[in-house]
């Protein structure tokens, strides 16, 4: 494990835009429950002129709800990306600041991007995602010096989407010496890469997260064991998240169960494997167990999915740090 413990993101820099509907409202849209869609600002707005209820706003993007989570853990945490030189932009900004992440975001005239989430009673979330400024992050840009001093850099699945960005950013994290995290972020996400997906695994990938959905696209198999042996293949840690259930961890031929936190049922999932990613990796860059570790990604999932939207309050971070 490198003498670092830093945890550097590179991913959207992203305003969540968080409302609650009923299964129907998904329906009527043509949406998949699950997942996340590309659109545009306009369909966006279309959506919530069509919502029955004001939409919570705060900062995202799944790698920066990641590191966030490392900030507020009292991680070493840096966060690179594009944000628009906007309201929404430097909220972005002023938010991550505040919770301990050192920001290397570059600025462009373009609109800061979004991602609009529909949560349905069951607290499952549908994403809408407008990318904005994100689109002009350049791949020439991305250098090993942004991901210097770095134990494990997370790279953010959705990169997929734009393989130069995701190979720059493979490599400038691997040349900076450090490990590298991919969560595969969702099964569309998977079910779009195939053909390039499991070489960048095998050839750049030391741990591989999943969700159940995410596993099936990846590995072709619901059977938990066998998904975990073909997503733990080619890494050092293969991770399979497996909702109320928990997860399981593979790590030198071991497969460690990992307990949920038990209590309230959830109030939205939004961030839910983010965070869990977070308190997961912070235990990996700082040397604890696969078992304490987990438990800390259990009680950032758990408190994530407790409020609306993946911000975590101060309340819950003291319960959580005070598992350290």
């Amino acid at each position: 494990m490198p003498k670092a413990k830093r945890i550097t993101g590179i991913g959207a820099a992203l305003v969540d835009v968080l409302i609650n509907e009923t299964d129907q409202f998904l329906e009527d849209l043509g949406k998949e429950k699950g997942g996340m869609t590309l659109v545009t600002d306009h369909d966006i707005e279309s959506i919530l002129s069509k919502a029955s209820q004001p939409p919570v706003i705060a900062a995202g993007g799944a790698a920066c709800n990641t590191i966030v989570g490392v900030g507020n853990l009292g991680g070493d945490a840096r966060f690179i990306g594009r944000r628009g030189d906007d309201a929404y932009g430097k909220t972005f900004e002023s938010q991550i600041l505040s919770c301990n992440v050192e920001p290397k975001l570059s600025v462009s005239p373009s609109p800061t991007g979004k991602v609009l989430s529909v949560i349905t009673p069951d607290a499952q979330r549908s994403m809408f995602t407008f990318l904005g400024a994100t689109t002009e992050l350049e791949p020439d840009n991305i250098t090993p010096a942004l991901f210097q001093d770095t134990a494990i850099s997370v790279i953010e699945g959705y990169l997929l989407f734009n393989p130069d960005l995701m190979m720059a950013s493979l490599k400038a994290a691997k040349a900076a010496g450090s490990l590298i995290a991919l969560d595969l972020a969702s099964f569309e996400v998977v079910n779009a890469s195939k053909t390039i997906l499991k070489d960048i695994v095998k050839e750049y990938v030391d741990i591989l997260i999943a969700n159940e959905d995410e596993a099936k696209a990846y590995t072709g198999f619901t059977d938990e064991l066998r998904a975990m042996e073909l997503l733990s293949r080619d890494v050092t840690y293969g991770v399979l998240k497996v909702g109320k259930r928990g997860s399981f961890v593979s790590f030198k031929g071991k497969i460690t169960q990992i307990e949920p936190m038990s209590g309230n049922d959830p109030m939205d999932t939004t961030g839910a494997g983010d965070l869990w990613a977070a308190g997961f990796l912070f235990g990996i860059a700082n040397g604890f167990s696969i078992e304490k570790s987990g438990k800390l990604g259990s009680a950032c999932g758990y408190e994530v999915c407790q409020v609306m939207g993946a911000q975590i309050p101060e309340t819950a971070w003291q319960r959580i740090r005070a598992l350290i």
